[in-house]
């Protein structure tokens, strides 16, 4: 995968107050245009929600020390173990000296205990954090989109769910924010992937996360998105479940 980037490609946009998108785009040979976002939560405990990949360090952290002190950081989180999700975050958490890592409780145990050079916060199912005027609430949602330690974080003062890899958009440049469509381009991208897990409790987590009524949904890839966030995940809820009725 083509991975370098220079820091002027790197975009930072406030999708939602405090809370800012940071994107690099990326060419993927064969593959085209694609783009990697990490959320920065700007608090008295700030969090990054993704660290992206290990070679992106140099521009996701010069990003990062364009809105606040690096070594301020203090919560270092992502949805599940993968590369784009975590792969920095040893990177990180060498500049950030009171940084932890942020996870799930089997994420903590299968991987995250061993890998990262300092332990883990790791969170329980339903379990809130303050972060100051913001606070987050980690969801279990196993193999939703995929990987048993996945889970998302609920920001709760401005219900935004940082919701990693769901609604996955392809494309190097999309819009920070957008009102319009985003499951037609990203229920395409799933079908021509096809990195669902194909868990028989997708619709009872969607419908789970849709119940907190989240008005921005802070996607890992492509735009974040603003809207009824509810009516959005039943719908993914829906096409997931039907495509699976065809199988």
């Amino acid at each position: 995968m083509a991975t370098q980037a220079h820091s002027s490609d790197t975009a930072i946009d406030e999708i939602a107050p405090r809370i800012y998108r940071i994107s690099t785009p990326v060419q993927i040979p064969g593959a085209g245009g694609f783009s990697f976002n990490q959320y920065l939560i700007d608090d008295d405990a700030p969090l990054l929600f993704h660290t992206g990949l290990r070679k992106l360090f140099p521009v996701v952290s010069a990003a990062v020390a364009r809105i606040l002190p690096i070594d301020q950081l203090r919560y270092i989180g992502f949805s599940h173990f993968e590369a784009d999700e975590c792969g920095a975050l040893n990177a990180f958490l060498a500049v950030a000296p009171r940084a932890e890592p942020l996870c799930g409780q089997v994420a903590a145990m299968v991987s995250v205990g061993d890998f990262a050079d300092r332990p883990p916060r790791a969170l329980k199912d339903d379990e809130m954090l303050s972060l100051g005027q913001h606070c987050v609430r980690w969801l279990d949602t196993p193999h939703l989109p995929h990987a048993w330690e996945c889970g998302f974080l609920m920001e709760t003062a401005t219900a935004t769910l940082l919701c990693g890899d769901l609604f996955t958009q392809g494309g190097a440049h999309t819009p920070a924010l957008t009102e319009s469509d985003i499951l037609g381009p990203s229920e395409a991208f799933r079908r021509q992937m096809d990195y669902f897990s194909h868990t028989k409790h997708a619709r009872a987590m969607l419908e789970r996360l849709a119940a907190l009524q989240p008005a921005t949904l802070a996607c890992m890839h492509g735009s974040a998105w603003r809207g009824d966030g509810g009516a959005l995940l039943r719908a993914l809820a829906d096409s997931v479940e039907q495509d699976e009725d065809r199988t």
